[in-house]
């Protein structure tokens, strides 16, 4: 794929992700500066921690899963992938503070894609990792509504 045509699918991905009802209850940005990588940044505070004083496992989960899903849809520029399946591993509690969500293709091109991620915090420490499967699905990534109107705004004279 030419260079503008995946900076443009990029940028129509990062609208896509913005535009999750979801990324209202969990405040994130994504950021895609190169095929097949994705980057989730955000804070940690009190409002997502379990009984112990603690990020709850959704948090990684959903940060996790969310990188390395975007890192494999960036190699996919007609159809919105489906998770089929994701491990995780929590290598440490994260109390508070910035954290980074980056993930990564591994392999498949086809029908099924394998992508990891890992949550780095603050310190630069990781503290969770992760590897997904995704597969191409029958939704047309040009019809949700995210996507197609970061893409018509990328394209619009101007921007």
């Amino acid at each position: 794929m030419p260079l503008d045509s995946a900076r443009l699918h990029w940028r129509a991905l990062e609208g896509l992700y913005a535009s999750a009802p979801i990324n209202r209850k969990f405040e994130s940005r994504i950021e895609i500066g190169q095929e097949a990588h994705a980057r989730i940044i955000f804070d940690i505070s009190p409002d997502v921690f379990h009984a112990a004083g603690a990020a709850h496992g959704t948090i990684y989960f959903k940060m996790l899963d969310d990188a390395a899903f975007y890192a494999a849809n960036t190699l996919v520029t007609d159809r919105f992938l489906l998770t089929t399946s994701f491990n995780l591993q929590f290598l440490r509690p994260i109390r508070a503070g910035r954290v980074i969500a980056e993930g990564r293709w591994i392999s498949g091109r086809k029908r099924v894609f394998v992508a990891e991620a890992r949550l780095i915090d603050s310190g630069g420490e990781e503290v969770g990792r992760g590897t997904g499967t995704f597969m191409r699905s029958h939704i047309p990534l040009a019809s949700l509504a995210g996507y197609a109107q970061s893409l018509r705004q990328s394209l619009s004279p101007g921007a």
